[in-house]
């Protein structure tokens, strides 16, 4: 492992499959001593002061690119957002041709969100910069596990037999695949459920020991310790895999009534919501719905990231 990255053998943060536990709990520790920054009346330190981070956006987010905005400016960065829509890219600029351009403007680490599976992958190819994945379409979203992790600690600080059920759209969830690499790699035990139209085949093996599959919400909730929704990927699905989301919250939604069936549940979701959906409005209100502890750690996890991968010492 390099000493440079603190524990960290991976030079970029393209997704979780081949990231250990030991480098997770360091990122875990790492966003822990930030959060702290956060809770000061001066919520900013010199981390990251002399280093330009490009925020490439090729795809609509608000939460993520927030966050990692926020996370830049806490840490001194100096930030540039790109986004693809009026950009050079709307008149046929290619990723290569853009990253490569964005280069020559001497910049050391960029965060790449893009709707094509693999494009921070390809980016590492095209660029010297150190490249963080903010979301490649269906395959992984690793900050966000990384940051749902970090929150179960707040209530379970050991993962090890922790039982773990992500319900709903595993299909086309980055999270979901993210998720499940980070809470194995920790020892959870996790169950997938939903429709068997937004399981696909397989998932059951992606990681070593294999993973529960149930199309039951009573049984995926059954001694269930952490209930992680997913929100339903209309946008990515093009057909109608269920046939409504009233159907879908019939089946597949966490009510009330499921919290006073399991009162130690704790409910998660990456957000935004669709309330009445995937969760029943008073469940997101829910004191046992750390939703918000989420977002709050996000900012922390994120911060973590780009302080470890640049390889910087700490100042905080």
């Amino acid at each position: 492992m390099s000493d440079e990255n603190h524990g960290i053998r991976h030079r970029h943060l393209l997704g979780l499959e081949t990231w250990s536990a030991d480098e997770i709990l360091t990122v875990h520790a790492t966003a822990r001593r930030f959060r702290e920054v956060l809770d000061r009346p001066i919520r900013q330190v010199p981390s990251l002061r002399g280093v330009t981070v490009v925020n490439l956006f090729f795809e609509p987010s608000t939460r993520t690119r927030i966050s990692f905005e926020l996370a830049e400016k806490r840490l001194s960065a100096d930030t540039v957002n790109f986004a693809s829509s009026g950009s050079s890219v709307s008149k046929g600029e290619t990723l290569k041709d853009t990253a490569q351009n964005i280069e020559a403007m001497k910049i050391d680490m960029v965060v790449i969100r893009h709707r094509s599976p693999g494009a921070p992958q390809f980016l590492t190819r095209c660029v010297d910069a150190t490249v963080i994945n903010a979301g490649d379409g269906a395959h992984e979203h690793p900050t966000q596990a990384l940051l749902d992790t970090l929150t179960i600690t707040e209530y379970h600080p050991d993962l090890k037999g922790l039982k773990v059920s992500i319900l709903g759209d595993i299909m086309f969830s980055r999270v979901a695949r993210s998720n499940i690499f980070a809470l194995a790699a920790l020892g959870a035990e996790i169950t997938l459920c939903g429709p068997p139209t937004l399981i696909p085949p397989g998932i059951d093996q992606l990681v070593p020991g294999g993973l529960r599959v149930t199309h039951r919400l009573d049984e995926a909730l059954e001694g269930c310790d952490v209930a992680m929704a997913l929100r339903i990927q209309l946008e990515r699905q093009g057909r109608q895999l269920f046939p409504s989301t009233r159907e879908y919250h019939t089946k597949f939604g966490i009510t009330r009534e499921h919290l006073d069936r399991h009162p130690d549940l704790l409910v998660m979701h990456p957000g935004p919501v669709n309330r009445g959906v995937e969760l029943a409005s008073d469940v997101v209100d829910h004191e046992r719905a750390i939703i918000l502890n989420q977002v709050t750690n996000g900012v922390a996890v994120r911060m973590a990231v780009l302080y470890l991968l640049s390889g910087r010492s700490a100042q905080t």
